[in-house]
C-alpha cells in the first residue's frame, strides 16, 4: 500500500487538522472583534428593470412592474452594495425574510463586481 495514502487516511492527523482549522477560525474571529459592532446595510434584490420616465409616470395603485428575474431564481444579497450571497424569500410571521442558500466565493464576488463596474 502507498505510504501517502496511509498518511492521508490517518485519523489522528485528521483530528489534528480539524483542531488546527478550529484554532485558525477562533483566531480569525478574535482578530475581527473590533469590527463586530460596525453597522452595515444589507440589501436583498428581487430584480431590476430599466424603464422610461414616461412609463414611471403612468404607474399608479394596482400597477404591475415586471422585473427581469424569474420567480424561481435566487435573490441577490448585498452588503454595502457588494454582492455576498444568494437566497430565497421566506415569510416569518408577518414579515418577509431571506433564507441564505449560497455564500459567494471571493472570486465570484470579483467577477460580479467586474460585470457591474
Amino acid at each position: 500500500m502507498n505510504e501517502d495514502a496511509v498518511e492521508k487516511n490517518n485519523p489522528s492527523e485528521d483530528a489534528q487538522s480539524a483542531e488546527a482549522d478550529a484554532g485558525l477560525a477562533a483566531r480569525s474571529a478574535e482578530g475581527l472583534a473590533f469590527v463586530m459592532d460596525v453597522p452595515v446595510e444589507v440589501t436583498v434584490e428581487i430584480g431590476r428593470k430599466r424603464v422610461r420616465i414616461a412609463d414611471i409616470l403612468r404607474l399608479g395603485a394596482g400597477s404591475v412592474l415586471e422585473l427581469d428575474k424569474a420567480s424561481d431564481e435566487p435573490l441577490d444579497i448585498y452588503v454595502n452594495d457588494r454582492p455576498i450571497a444568494r437566497g430565497e424569500a421566506v415569510v416569518v410571521g408577518d414579515h418577509y425574510g431571506v433564507r441564505v442558500t449560497e455564500v459567494l466565493t471571493v472570486e465570484e464576488v470579483r467577477q460580479r463586481l467586474r460585470g457591474i463596474e
